[in-house]
């Protein structure tokens, strides 16, 4: 497999991830009518673009398309991460309380104990942001 072949398997994975990213989401609000919130609609607002700016950097065959991507998916790692701390550290738990209409330290799915929806928003953002530097290392280093 060369370079280029590998790259666009490693951007089809990145495209992936965030589809099922967003496909879990609405499968937990509109199928397990599991209602989102404030910090899960952050979430969103980082993930559903990156399905359509991977796309289009997968059609196109060039990351370059896919750069604002790395910035949502890196914010989108911090967002992830606090909520996923309001909801296990209680220091920051008071927090979550008022956070909206429905409280952000509440927890729909809670799996082996540590497996929330934040935690899984977090993985994905992590592996697409990863995968995404990736590329770009590969690229870099290429050129060099």
């Amino acid at each position: 497999m060369n370079d280029n072949s590998r790259s666009e398997f490693i951007l089809f994975i990145i495209w992936a991830q965030s589809l099922i990213a967003m496909l879990g989401s609405l499968f937990y609000s509109e199928i397990m009518h599991f209602v989102p919130c404030e910090l899960c609609w952050y979430q969103r607002i980082l993930m559903y673009p990156l399905v359509v700016i991977y796309g289009v950097a997968l059609w196109k065959k060039d990351i370059r398309f896919a750069l604002p991507g790395l910035f949502l998916s890196g914010i989108g790692i911090c967002v992830s991460m606090y909520h996923y701390l309001v909801q296990k550290l209680p220091s920051l738990s008071e927090a979550g309380n008022s956070c909206g209409i429905v409280p952000c330290n509440g927890e729909y799915v809670n799996f082996f104990g540590f497996v929330t929806i934040p935690f899984q928003a977090l993985i994905a953002f992590i592996v697409i942001f990863s995968l995404h530097t990736t590329i770009l290392l590969k690229q870099r280093s290429k050129n060099l």
